[in-house]
């Protein structure tokens, strides 16, 4: 079954580069020229989302941010496209669950390979997680089926980078990962983001962990592990 992309950009000649080349590899591609079409568009069915950072009416920012509270959509891979250059944008964009952040001018090829990379990634088992789907930890109840994390009654919402962060670390406790071993396991070697995007997201964990955050140990000069 052919893989469906959705391309997201107010500039309609990208949208006609990006979606001949992404036909040209065997992809069944959608499109939106602003935010909100964006999100209607995701809502009805896609498997990624490539998406414009500067649009009307919601900017990507806004729209990814939608895309990831929904529980409809947030499992959809985000991949953005931006004019802009910076690290802050970045870290921004990485924060918000988005799998990849390409600077334009896009090359054709690149982008491709990015695409086809963040889906390599969704279909490898990450380690540890070929083993059960169900993670129990005392309160912590981590589904890697369903992507839900419940705490002691609660249900927690965790965007998907940081529920395979939480997964992997939970999933293997007491086993050290550094900064690289997150970013290659997480994000794959083949995706350039910085070291600082891992501690973004074990704050975010720990937040979302409330009074179990100190599950997660920094261990300094190395990385981070989950208690045994």
């Amino acid at each position: 079954m052919k893989k469906r992309v959705l391309v997201v950009d107010d500039e309609r000649d990208i949208v006609d580069l990006i979606r001949y080349n992404l036909k040209q590899e065997g992809y069944e591609v959608s499109v939106a020229y602003d935010g909100q079409e964006a999100l209607e568009a995701a809502a009805a069915g896609t498997d990624m989302v490539i998406l414009d950072l500067m649009m009307p009416v919601l900017d990507g920012f806004e729209t990814c941010k939608r895309l990831k509270a929904d529980s409809k959509t947030s499992g959809i891979p985000v991949i953005f496209l931006t004019a802009r250059s910076g690290e802050v944008d970045e870290v921004i964009g990485l924060e918000l669950g988005a799998d990849d952040y390409i600077q334009k001018p896009i090359s054709p090829r690149k982008l491709v390979a990015r695409v086809k990379a963040v889906f390599r990634r969704m279909e490898t088992p990450r380690d540890g997680q070929g083993e059960e789907p169900v993670i129990r930890i005392e309160r912590l109840e981590i589904n890697r089926a369903t992507f839900t994390v419940r705490i002691g009654k609660r249900e927690v919402f965790f965007p998907r980078k940081e529920f395979e962060v939480l997964a992997l670390l939970a999933g293997n406790p007491g086993k050290v990962y550094s900064r690289e071993m997150l970013l290659n396991a997480i994000w794959g070697s083949d995706v350039i983001v910085i070291d600082r995007t891992v501690d973004v997201h074990i704050r975010k964990v720990r937040e979302k962990l409330g009074d179990d955050a100190d599950a997660i140990e920094t261990i300094k000069g190395v990385g981070y592990r989950f208690r045994e």
